[in-house]
């Protein structure tokens, strides 16, 4: 995957978007699909969030090795899931064959704040056949490179 097609910022304007070459879907109309998946998933909107995916997409997740298989489960996971939380995009980066794409979000539930990176693969019809979320854990650095790093 390249930068090449621009990157979405902290408010979620799109900068520098393309069109795709080489697939039926290009890579503005991928970063589109991401875009509406975070949205209507934040929104709590099931039926827009089903809209976006394939009906044979799985979603993995290899922190804790657990897999869901077709629609349905997936939704209902992400219906089901507890709490208040809620989506923001930081970035977007989508190949230029429209078939892959990855996303880093900020994830809020309450005064909880959890950065996340997901990796979303397409179908020709631009449905969303894959998905595989990392949600890594802050911490704190190794003593002796106060020198060397900005903290933010």
């Amino acid at each position: 995957m390249t930068d090449t097609a621009g990157t979405t910022d902290r408010t979620g304007a799109a900068d520098g978007v393309g069109s795709g070459s080489g697939g039926a879907v290009g890579t503005a109309e991928v970063r589109r699909a991401v875009e509406a998946y975070w949205a209507a998933a934040d929104a709590r909107n099931w039926d827009a969030f089903a809209a976006t995916l394939a009906d044979d997409v799985v979603y993995d997740l290899p922190q804790s090795r657990e897999r869901i298989r077709g629609k349905e489960r997936y939704v209902a996971f992400n219906r089901d899931y507890p709490g208040d939380w809620h989506v923001r995009i930081e970035r977007i980066v989508a190949d230029g064959e429209g078939l892959q794409a990855a996303a880093r979000t900020l994830v809020t539930d309450g005064p909880d704040r959890m950065h996340a990176i997901h990796f979303f693969t397409f179908d020709a019809q631009g449905l969303i056949t894959a998905v595989t979320d990392f949600w890594p854990e802050s911490y704190e650095p190794p003593a002796g490179r106060e020198h060397l790093v900005e903290r933010y």
